[in-house]
C-alpha cells in the first residue's frame, strides 16, 4: 500500500509549510520517514523479503544524506525536524 495523494499533501503541509512545496528538504525527509516506517512494518512480518530490505536500506541512505545536508545548512531547522519526527535519538 503506497501513500495517497492526500496523505503526501498533509505531510508536506505540516513539515514544509505548504502542500505544494514538495521540493523542500524538510518535506522530503518527512516523506521518506513515512515510507521507511511503512516498509519496516512490512519487513517485520515478511522477514525473508530481501529485495524490499535492499530498498529500505536505499531509502535510509537517502534520508541520511538529506539530513546531513540540512545539518550543514540549517542547524536549527535540523534540530526541530528530528525532534518532530522522533529520529536520531
Amino acid at each position: 500500500m503506497s501513500l495517497t495523494t492526500e496523505k503526501k499533501a498533509n505531510i508536506f503541509k505540516t513539515h514544509a509549510g505548504s502542500a505544494k512545496n514538495t521540493g523542500s528538504i524538510e518535506g522530503q525527509i518527512a516523506l521518506l520517514t513515512e515510507r521507511i516506517s511503512h516498509i519496516s512494518e512490512h519487513l517485520q512480518v515478511n522477514k525473508k523479503d530481501f529485495s524490499t530490505n535492499r530498498g529500505l536500506m536505499q531509502l535510509v541512505g537517502k534520508r541520511k544524506r538529506l539530513l546531513n545536508y540540512l545539518h550543514k545548512h540549517n542547524l536549527s531547522g535540523y534540530r526541530a525536524l528530528i525532534g518532530k519526527l522522533g529520529i536520531r535519538k
